[in-house]
Parts: C-alpha cells; structure tokens; sequence
C-alpha cells in the first residue's frame, strides 16, 4: 500500500516565473499540482498565431482568486470566477480580469506551455497511444462503466503528460497523439500511461518515433506523423514500440530495446526494424 504523501507550494519542486506570471509546482503521487498567478490583464502563455495569443494546454483546475476570461477558437467563451471548477481545451487565448490577480489551483496543463511558431518544422517525438480491444471492454463492461474507465484513463494520461512535459496534440478515437522534446521523455510517459492502464484494466499499445513535423495551429503534419501512426499500429497489447530514430535519441533512458521485426509499414519505403521498450535487467514496476 502506497503511504500518504504531502508537499507544500512554499518549497515548490518548481517554480515558472515570467514576466506577469509566477506558477510554483509540485508532485504529488501520480499528479502534478500547479499554484498560478496571473496579473491583471496577463494572458496564459501562448504561442503566436498569425499574430494572435494562443495557448495550446489543456488546463484543468480551481479559481481561489480574481477572473478569467477565455476565449475559444471556435468563438465560445468562458468567464472563470471564484469557487469555480474549470476545463479548458487546448486551442484557447485566457486572460486574468478584474482588478485582482488570477489565483488557480490547476491539476493539468502545468507543463504543456508550448512556444513555437505555427508553420515552423521542429524535431518533435511523438508518441501515439490507442486502447486494445475497444468495443469488446464496452460490451463487456457496458455504455455507463466504459464512459467512466475512459475518463480516468483520460486524467492518468494528462497527469503523465504534465510529469513528464509532454503536448496533447489531440484524442483519436480512445487513443492520445502527443508531442515531446525529448526522447527520453516521451518513452517514459508512454511506460507510465501503459502501467496505469493495466492498473485500471486497460490494455494499450502505443508508438513513439522523432522526427521533424510542421505546425499547423494547434496541428502538426509531416512524414513523421504518419510513420508514428504506423509505429504503433504495428505494437501488440500492453506493447511500446519506437522507431530507430528514437532509440538513438533516448540515451540514459532506464529501459532496453528489443529489436522487432522487420516490419513493412504502409506507405513508408522498405522494411524497418522496431524496437520493443523493456525493463532493465534488476528494474522493478512501479
């Protein structure tokens, strides 16, 4: 059994501090909590987007303090009060109103605060992630029970993306397409939201591979996008396979790679061997 654990914003495991803004975060067990102040009139960060502030996070959190008001891509708003409890997708533009700081609580989207360019390339690993067995774990467990396994597997992965720095692009279908600056990273996610599923009773498969990807708004496109598609397609049940780009990339990681194949990915030329992600001889399950 787990033993309770506490830490305290006074000596934060980090701290964010930009001009207007200050977010002190702490882990705690599986999550990552975040204390944000934004000044009157401070935006979330954001990148540029022909010229307009935009904040690709996916925020979840409590309002202690002050306003915000948000604005969607699609024009629907939202204004955040005290004592209120909010969502915000990724693709937003949110500024603290009023005359008071913002003050929030949050419990995701404290590390996905992106700052690039749309219509840039950048080197990117992406990581894609689907359930196995869908339809066969709805029928079994029924519409209402499913809805609720999906929603928890839903929060784990945005609590591991947060840990580890990690982007939600976007959901496709019951699976997450993510990006990460690091290697390293991503495959330690990917073992963190494989393990919980199995805890949860899920089973998934995923992919990781780097490459360089061209942003499109809140997008990214590009030969490598694909190639990580078709990476995780070809992983079984509870399976991470990455590419051979991404296991050079991954050094110091705590796991082995176990060659795979060779495998005939659609639309891609000639075979390409993958690599299985496995513990370390010694490395015990968390």
């Amino acid at each position: 059994m787990a033993a309770p654990v506490k830490k305290s914003f006074t000596t934060p495991d980090e701290r964010i501090d930009l001009p207007g803004i200050i977010a002190d975060i702490v882990d705690v067990g599986d999550s990552t909590i975040t204390k944000s102040v934004f000044d009157p009139g401070m935006h979330c960060p954001q990148i540029s987007l022909e010229g307009k502030p935009k904040c690709l996070a996916h925020h979840s959190g409590y309002c202690v303090e002050g306003g915000l008001h948000v604005q969607m891509d699609d024009g629907s708003t939202l204004d955040v009060a005290p004592n209120d409890v909010f969502d915000i997708p990724p693709g937003h533009d949110g500024m603290s109103v009023g005359p008071q700081p913002f003050l929030a609580i949050y419990w995701a989207g404290a590390r996905t605060w992106m700052a690039d360019r749309a219509g840039e390339r950048v080197l990117m690993t992406l990581l894609f992630t689907d359930v196995v067995d869908s339809t066969v774990r709805a029928l079994e467990l029924g519409d209402k029970a499913w809805r609720e396994l999906l929603a928890v597997h839903y929060r784990t992965v945005r609590n591991v993306l947060d840990r580890y720095r990690g982007r939600e692009i976007k959901t496709a279908g019951d699976g997450f397409i993510c990006g990460f600056d690091s290697a390293g990273r991503a495959i330690e996610a990917a073992v963190a939201i494989r393990d919980r599923a199995l805890a949860d009773g899920l089973s998934i498969r995923a992919g990781v591979h780097s490459g360089e990807v061209e942003l499109v708004g809140d997008d990214i496109a590009g030969v490598a996008v694909h190639e990580a598609a078709r990476v995780a397609a070809a992983a079984g049940a509870d399976e991470i396979l990455v590419s051979e780009a991404t296991r050079l990339l991954a050094t110091g990681v705590p796991y082995a790679f176990e060659a795979r194949g060779p495998f005939e990915l659609k639309g891609l030329p000639g075979p390409r061997t993958l690599y299985a992600v496995t513990r370390n001889s010694g490395q015990s399950s968390n």
